[in-house]
């Protein structure tokens, strides 16, 4: 029996590096992470979704789709639920191909 590697998986049943679907799938996991990361820094500090949305100035609703990721909820809204967890954000932007001048 073969074994294969994560990667090799990925390539074979999303799609390889550079298409569409593997960026797409990409970009969901992405959202899954930043969910689960909002839904666990918000427990750890004991508060319920809707005392984060109050928090926030936005509906438990919404609080709840930005945990489950099923909603692409805007970068402000975002950025105010990090600092209402009192959580240290940074980004990193980098190009996908290197352009050479």
């Amino acid at each position: 029996m073969k074994t294969y590697s994560l990667d090799e998986l990925t390539d074979l049943y999303i799609g390889k590096e550079g298409t569409v679907e593997r960026d797409e799938f990409e970009n969901e996991l992405r959202l899954d992470l930043l969910g689960q990361t909002i839904k666990q820094a918000r427990q750890e500090r004991n508060l319920t979704q809707e005392e984060l949305g109050q928090l926030v100035g936005v509906k438990k609703a919404q609080i709840s789709k930005i945990e489950n990721s099923t909603t692409d909820a805007r970068l402000t809204t975002i950025l105010k639920v990090f600092k209402a967890l009192d959580l240290k954000v940074s980004f990193s932007v980098e190009p996908y191909n290197e352009i050479s001048l």
